[in-house]
C-alpha cells in the first residue's frame, strides 16, 4: 500500500471562489486523492483557508466585521461549499491556527540561526489619508510590464509578474483610493533566497517528471534578469502571525507580522497537526507524513496549484524547508494549471466576474460541474468556459452516454426479466472482444490518473462508457430476446455488470452518480476492478438491482440562455 500526501493550493479567505479557482487546484487534487484511495492506498489530503495579509483585512473592513470574526465566518462558508463539490479533504484547516503560528515562528528561528534572514531598512509606501504604511496588496496601480490598470503592489494578476509597490505607475491606496502617498523608511526581515539558489536549482533539476509549465516558471525566476531575489517576509499589519524567533521576541520587529506568503505554505504542514488534534491523534500521526526522520521517507507528496502560485511553491517554500536544515518532506510532484477563462473574458475574484462556486451549486448538482471542469482542465494552455460547450458536454457525455446506458439496461431487464440478474447464455466473441477492449481502456485510464493527466483520463473514462453503449447497440438484446431469450439474458447480465463497472470507475470524477449506480446495482461496495473479466461477472444470476432515478437531466436551450444572461460576465455584487 503506497502512501500519498496531497495538498491543494490554499484559497484566500476573502470571499467565495470562482470555477477557475476550483479547477486550478482543489478539484484535480480531489480527483487524484479519490483515485488513490480507490486503489487501496493510504492518503492524507489537506487544504486550508489562507487567512492573513491584506485580502483578509480589506474584505473584513468591507463586511464591517472584525477580521478574526470575518475569517471564522468565511472559513465555515468555504468548508460548506467544498463539501458541496464533494471535495474529500481529510482536513480543511486555517492558516490562523495555533499550529501554524508556532510552526511559522519555529521556521523563522531556524532560518535566523542559519544566517538566512537579514534585517533590511527599506523604503515603503505610506498613505497619509489612511495614516499607515501600506503593505504590497494595499497598493494598486498600472503594471509597468503589461499595462494592466489594477495590478497589485506584489504581483500583477494579469501577467503574473512579481512587483514591488514602487514599480507601479500611478499608485493608489486600495483602502481609500487616495493618491496622497509618500515613501518612508521602515525595517523588515528578508529571507536570503539568493543564498540558496544553487540548492534550489539542483533540486528542481531532479524533478524530471514535472510539467513543463512548472519547471519553466521556476527556472525563469531563478535565472532571468538578476536571478532569484531575496524576499521580504514581514509586514506592518495588525492581523497575522507575530514576528518571533521561535519562542523568543525579535528585537526591533515589535508590532510586525510575518508576510502571508511566508506563513501560508507552512500551513500545509501545520494543517496536518490540526488534523491530528481534531482526530485526537498524537504528534506521531502527523509527523509520519511530514518528517523524513519519523517515517515520511516513503511518502509521495503531490501539490496541485494554478500557475500564479508556482514560484512560491518551487522556490520560496522549498527555500524555507531547505534553509531550516531539518528533515521535512519536500514535494515530489507539483501539478500546475493554466487559467480557466469565462465566456470571452476572465474570471476575477476581485471584480466578481464569472460564475462562482456557490452560484454553480445553486443551479446544478456538483457532478455536472466536476465532469465539465475536469474534462476541460486547463493543463497545457488556458481554457475557456462557455455555456454552449457546457451544455453539449453535459448532455452528450453524462446524459446520453453514461446516464442513458444505465437507464436503458436496467429498464430493459426489469421489463423482460425482473429486477434480478437473469440467468442463461454464455459469452461469445462479441463479449470476449468487449472485455479485452475494456481491459485495455482501463489500463490507459489508470495510467492517465497515475500521471495526473486530467483531460486524458476523462477521455479514457468516456471511452469506457462508450464501449458499453456500442456493445448494446451491436448485440441489441431487445431484438435478441424475441428469438433467443437465453442469449439476451447473458447480454443483459453483462450490461448490468458494465453499469456497475462504470459506477466504480467513475467515482473519482462524479462521486454522487457513482454512488447511485453502485447502490442500485448491488448492495455491496465493490473495490476497484482488478481483472475486468472477473469484475464483469460479479453480479450473478438472482442478484437484485434497482432502476436508479435519472442520473443526469439534460440542460435545455432555455436554461442555457437564462444562465448566459444571468452570469453574463458583468461584475457581480
Amino acid at each position: 500500500m503506497a502512501r500519498h500526501l496531497i495538498t491543494s493550493a490554499i484559497p484566500y479567505i476573502n470571499g467565495i471562489k470562482h470555477l477557475g479557482n476550483l479547477v486550478g487546484s482543489q478539484l484535480p487534487a480531489d480527483l487524484y486523492a479519490r483515485y488513490q484511495r480507490a486503489r487501496g492506498n493510504e492518503v492524507l489530503f489537506l487544504c486550508a483557508t489562507d487567512e492573513h495579509g491584506t485580502p483578509a483585512e480589506l474584505a473584513a473592513a468591507k463586511a464591517g466585521k472584525p477580521v478574526a470574526e470575518y475569517c471564522a465566518d468565511m472559513h465555515a462558508v468555504q468548508a460548506e461549499i467544498a463539501q458541496g463539490f464533494r471535495l474529500s479533504f481529510d482536513h480543511f484547516g486555517r492558516s490562523s491556527s495555533p499550529q501554524n503560528h508556532a510552526l511559522t515562528q519555529h521556521f523563522a528561528g531556524r532560518l535566523a540561526d542559519a544566517g538566512l534572514i537579514g534585517e533590511v531598512s527599506e523604503k515603503q509606501v505610506y498613505s497619509n489619508a489612511d495614516g499607515r504604511f501600506l503593505p504590497d496588496r494595499y497598493i494598486e496601480g498600472t503594471c509597468p510590464n503589461c499595462g494592466y490598470d489594477r495590478a497589485r503592489g506584489d504581483q500583477c494578476e494579469n501577467c503574473t509578474k512579481q512587483l514591488d509597490p514602487t514599480d507601479l505607475i500611478d499608485p493608489r491606496s486600495a483602502v481609500s483610493g487616495s493618491t496622497d502617498l509618500e515613501v518612508r523608511e521602515t525595517k523588515h526581515l528578508y529571507l536570503r533566497q539568493s543564498a540558496l539558489k544553487d540548492d534550489l536549482d539542483a533540486w528542481i533539476d531532479t524533478k524530471t517528471d514535472w510539467p513543463v509549465l512548472t519547471t519553466s516558471i521556476a527556472k525563469k525566476w531563478l535565472h532571468d534578469g538578476d536571478g532569484l531575489q531575496d524576499r521580504g517576509i514581514t509586514r506592518d499589519l495588525d492581523w497575522g502571525i507575530p514576528v518571533r524567533k521561535g519562542t523568543e521576541d525579535w528585537p526591533g520587529m515589535e508590532g510586525k507580522v510575518f508576510y502571508v506568503w511566508f506563513d501560508a505554505p507552512i500551513e500545509y504542514i501545520a494543517c496536518a497537526g490540526e488534523w491530528a488534534e481534531a482526530g485526537r491523534r498524537d504528534a506521531a500521526a502527523w509527523e509520519r507524513w511530514w518528517r523524513t526522520d519519523k517515517g515520511a521517507d516513503d511518502v509521495r507528496y503531490t501539490q496541485f496549484m494554478g500557475k500564479d502560485n508556482v514560484p512560491f511553491h518551487t522556490l520560496s517554500f522549498p527555500a524555507t524547508i531547505i534553509g531550516s536544515g531539518e528533515p521535512w518532506k519536500m514535494v515530489d510532484h507539483l501539478k500546475s494549471f493554466n487559467y480557466l477563462n469565462y465566456d470571452g473574458g476572465q474570471f476575477s475574484t476581485s471584480q466578481g466576474r464569472g460564475i462562482f462556486m456557490d452560484q454553480a451549486l445553486d443551479i446544478l448538482p456538483p457532478d455536472y460541474w466536476r465532469w465539465w471542469l475536469l474534462s476541460h482542465a486547463p493543463e497545457n494552455s488556458d481554457a475557456e468556459f462557455t455555456w454552449e460547450n457546457f451544455q453539449v458536454s453535459v448532455n452528450k457525455d453524462l446524459a446520453d452516454v453514461l446516464g442513458n446506458f444505465v437507464s436503458r439496461i436496467t429498464k430493459f431487464c426489469r421489463s423482460k426479466f425482473s429486477e434480478a440478474v437473469p440467468a442463461g447464455g454464455v459469452w461469445g466473441d462479441p463479449e470476449n472482444a468487449l472485455v479485452a477492449e475494456i481491459a485495455t481502456r482501463i489500463q490507459r485510464y489508470e495510467a492517465c490518473l497515475e500521471n495526473m493527466e486530467v483531460r486524458k483520463s476523462a477521455q479514457e473514462l468516456r471511452g469506457i462508457w462508450a464501449s458499453g453503449n456500442e456493445y448494446l447497440q451491436t448485440v441489441a438484446p431487445w431484438s435478441t430476446f424475441k428469438t433467443d431469450p437465453e442469449t439476451a439474458a447473458m447480454q443483459t447480465r453483462l450490461g448490468l455488470n458494465l453499469a456497475r463497472l462504470f459506477g466504480v470507475l467513475s467515482s473519482p470524477f462524479i462521486p454522487d452518480a457513482s454512488a447511485k449506480i453502485v447502490s442500485a446495482m448491488r448492495p455491496d461496495t465493490p473495490t476497484w476492478p482488478g481483472d475486468p473479466a472477473d469484475f464483469l461477472t460479479g453480479m450473478e444470476p438472482g442478484d437484485s438491482f434497482e432502476v436508479p432515478e435519472v442520473l443526469f437531466a439534460k440542460i435545455t436551450d432555455e436554461q442555457r440562455e437564462e444562465w448566459q444572461q444571468r452570469f453574463g460576465g458583468t461584475a457581480a455584487s
